[in-house]
């Protein structure tokens, strides 16, 4: 594509694709709420993840290798129908049954987006503006992230049912295809490529694709992680909380807005800072954050750990997945399909789900999430020897 064929009619659109991919983030919200609704345990609760996530780890090469066959935007436009599938189910039928095949359902939608949306960008900008972009779409996926939890407390506060959430994200969803299907995307260099499970898995015998792909597996269990627990973690230590809206009303404030917040101001400075440095000083900013909630005593003080946890956070998976990209730009959907299988470590929030009925108490789980925070911080190296 030429430098003149790039256009905000054709940007547009496919940054609007992030707004669905932030759907997926339902899954923390869904959890606290079904937990209650149903009178379930950490552990089954927390099985919505595993509902949801394990579609990274079995559908990202398959939807790599369909990608090369039918090109990048026709594959999320599919994503778009699965996701609409799964957000339609819980409104007709509301058990603990078709809440876990809904996620199943927005799972495999959610793996097939993010495998073909981020390499769809680059069909869209510059080379130049490939980190910048996709940070923005981070900022658009954030947003959808707070207004999940915004909408369903407020649908639970007017008495209609926090399921209610899912009717109103549908419906975006139907408006994001049908925006995304009448624009024209030139795909020449997506071309219709063949390619296998063999040669995508080979991939990871390159050193840099390696680590970034375990940083990709780590980010996401954690930002899930987080998702599922800090809820639950201001219930338990804030006897001025009282309820599962008001907890998650307040996650979506002081972690998903300020990432949203954090990915926008990111998208921006990212064009003048190299992002070695914007990572280096982005993994230790989160990681202190991690470090100084076991400690906090009070809403506040735990807040302004969240804050610093969502401003480090907001930038990182944009910043590894362009640094992955850029690293072999010619195998752009094989990278691209095998990082999403990384997005499957969303199945941790189960393992934390497990360890906080051991122990009795979240504190557990956020320690987890600090020791697998410490990978992101040592990959501070790697991140800054590929500059």
């Amino acid at each position: 594509m030429k430098k003149s064929d790039y256009s905000i009619s054709k940007i547009l659109p496919v940054l609007f694709g992030f707004f669905i991919m932030g759907v997926v983030d339902l899954t923390g919200t869904a959890i606290n709420y079904v937990k209650v609704d149903f009178e379930l345990n950490d552990t089954m609760a927390n099985l919505l993840s595993l509902s949801c996530f394990f579609w990274f780890l079995a559908l990202s090469v398959p939807t790599g290798i369909l990608m090369n066959r039918i090109g990048r935007k026709n594959t999320v436009l599919v994503s778009f129908m699965f996701t609409l599938a799964g957000l339609l189910l819980p409104f007709f039928a509301y058990n603990f049954i078709s809440i876990i095949v809904a996620f199943t359902l927005i799972g495999i939608g959610n793996t097939i987006i993010q495998v073909a949306l981020n390499p769809l960008v680059s069909n869209v900008v510059s080379k130049e503006k490939l980190t910048g972009s996709l940070t923005m779409g981070q900022f658009i996926k954030a947003l959808a992230s707070w207004l999940g939890p915004n909408v369903a407390a407020w649908m639970a506060a007017a008495t209609l049912g926090w399921k209610y959430v899912f009717p109103v994200f549908a419906g975006i969803t139907l408006l994001a295809a049908c925006w995304l299907r009448i624009t024209r995307i030139d795909e020449e260099d997506g071309g219709k490529k063949t390619t296998s499970f063999l040669a995508t898995f080979s991939l990871l015998k390159d050193t840099k694709i390696l680590l970034f792909f375990i940083g990709i597996l780590i980010l996401v269990g954690v930002d899930v992680g987080i998702n599922a627990t800090l809820p639950k973690y201001i219930l338990e230590k804030c006897p001025d909380v009282t309820s599962v809206p008001e907890a998650d009303r307040l996650k979506s404030y002081f972690y998903f807005i300020v990432r949203a917040i954090g990915a926008f101001a990111g998208g921006i400075l990212l064009l003048k800072i190299p992002e070695h440095k914007f990572y280096a000083v982005s993994a230790c900013l989160s990681l202190v954050g991690l470090v100084l909630i076991l400690f906090a005593g009070s809403l506040w003080n735990i807040l302004a750990c969240v804050v610093l946890i969502a401003l480090g956070y907001s930038n990182l998976f944009a910043i590894i997945f362009s640094k992955a990209l850029k690293h072999i730009p010619e195998k752009a959907n094989e990278v691209s399909s095998l990082l999403i299988v990384g997005v499957s470590g969303g199945i941790l929030a189960l393992l934390l789900g497990v360890v906080s009925d051991v122990f009795g108490a979240q504190w557990a789980a956020v320690s987890i999430l600090t020791v697998m925070w410490l990978y992101i911080v040592w990959l501070i190296k790697p991140i800054n020897n590929s500059k």
